[in-house]
């Protein structure tokens, strides 16, 4: 989707719903963009975030990595005197995401001896009944093990939905991968939806009308 981070979802551009929970949230200190974009930055600061400095263009390509846009992020803060001890990492593709998913996400971080954090919801197809097909039309299972039982009693997995990372500063480095964070943040289904393609974006509408609607009711 081009100029996904600016489109309007649910009547705000799609950035916005990630930087307004981020101020909403009880424990985040500030709320610093990167991005290579002026009409990205000007939309995240008329919204409340901070954008002290542009991300230069060769981390902001299709090759570059998320970790390599967030250690120069963190360097140039250093580098300006802000130092912090925790890095909160909030992608702007979950606007279903609330800041009371962000903050209880911190409070398992916290309990959990600080190790590295990732946001999971749990899948609607299990893998027991994933398969992949040759060319001569035989099947292979993704998981090595009887899948032979009711839906019912299937255990439940989870996917990494992309909404929250948390890890120390001190334990980043080129290396890092926030996928692999070992600790889990369960959020619903209903604020995990990714956009990625444009029917995503009629999904998350649908379920941020519906929660919408609940917090009218209460």
């Amino acid at each position: 989707i081009k100029g996904k981070n600016i489109i309007p979802v649910a009547g705000k551009p799609l950035i916005a719903w990630t930087v307004e929970a981020s101020l909403k949230s009880r424990y985040i200190d500030d709320t610093v963009i990167t991005t290579d974009s002026r009409d990205i930055a000007e939309v995240a600061e008329r919204f409340g975030a901070e954008v002290p400095f542009m991300r230069p263009s060769e981390l902001a390509d299709d090759k570059a990595k998320t970790v390599d846009a967030v250690i120069h992020a963190l360097d140039t803060l250093r580098n300006a005197g802000r130092v912090y001890d925790v890095l909160i990492l909030l992608q702007p593709t979950s606007p279903a995401r609330t800041s009371d998913d962000i903050d209880g996400a911190i409070h398992v971080f916290f309990a959990k001896c600080e190790r590295g954090l990732a946001s999971v919801s749990p899948v609607e197809d299990s893998p027991l009944l994933i398969r992949s097909v040759n060319s001569d039309g035989e099947m292979t299972p993704l998981l090595d093990v009887n899948s032979t039982c009711r839906r019912q009693d299937m255990p439940e997995y989870f996917r990494v939905n992309g909404s929250i990372y948390i890890n120390r500063v001190a334990d980043i480095n080129p290396f890092t991968s926030f996928n692999d964070n070992p600790t889990a943040y369960i959020m619903s289904r209903e604020h995990s939806v990714d956009i990625d393609e444009l029917k995503d974006i009629i999904i998350a509408e649908y379920f941020m009308k519906k929660e919408r609607g609940k917090m009218t009711d209460e």
